[in-house]
């Protein structure tokens, strides 16, 4: 047991804000194992998820003076913070994957034809996410590239669970029929 495990939260943040290092030490030892498994869920990446933790408690340690405890609990403060690294760090590896194919000089053979469909279809998806409701998209952008359940969305957004289904639901919809038109046109 360590010094700081009879305190709560709070006052560990608050010894936190005021650069305790062994109060980042208190917090890593409580959420450390959590933050991992969160950014491991949407990153399936060891050592993408170990940079989006690292990253999330550097960024609890420089801003923790800021963290308001009428506005939430620390813990679901940490974790927003991991799982927006987690998904800046997919985005940033898949722009980083995509760009040397963009780039690539073209190769003979079905293997080309086939990045450039894929590709193609990257853009089709893309440009319908673009067509939808701003509601809409920002759940199917978190669930699906985000790695979030419904649950998780709900809580993220502060919404209910019913809202988040509907959005959803209604988002795959007009998906599918942008896409749809965009076969027949």
């Amino acid at each position: 047991m360590t010094a700081l495990a009879h305190l709560s939260d709070d006052a560990v943040l608050g010894l936190l804000a005021r650069s305790d290092e062994s109060a980042l030490a208190e917090l890593y030892d409580r959420y450390g194992g959590p933050a991992y498994r969160l950014a491991l869920r949407i990153v399936r990446d060891g050592a993408l998820a170990q940079d989006a933790v690292q990253d999330a408690f550097l960024t609890m340690w420089r801003t923790a003076a800021g963290f308001d405890e009428r506005r939430g609990k620390a813990s679901t403060w940490l974790l927003t913070i991991v799982h927006r690294r987690a998904v800046d760090l997919v985005r940033r590896e898949d722009r980083r994957r995509a760009a040397p194919l963009d780039d690539a000089p073209a190769a003979s053979g079905d293997a080309t034809d086939e990045t450039v469909e894929v590709r193609e279809e990257r853009r089709r998806v893309q440009g319908a996410l673009a067509q939808l409701t701003p509601d809409q998209r920002e759940a199917l952008e978190l669930a699906y590239y985000g790695g979030l359940t419904q649950s998780e969305l709900a809580d993220r957004l502060g919404v209910p669970l019913g809202t988040v289904k509907s959005r959803m639901f209604a988002g795959l919809g007009r998906l599918r029929e942008l896409l749809e038109a965009g076969d027949s046109g």
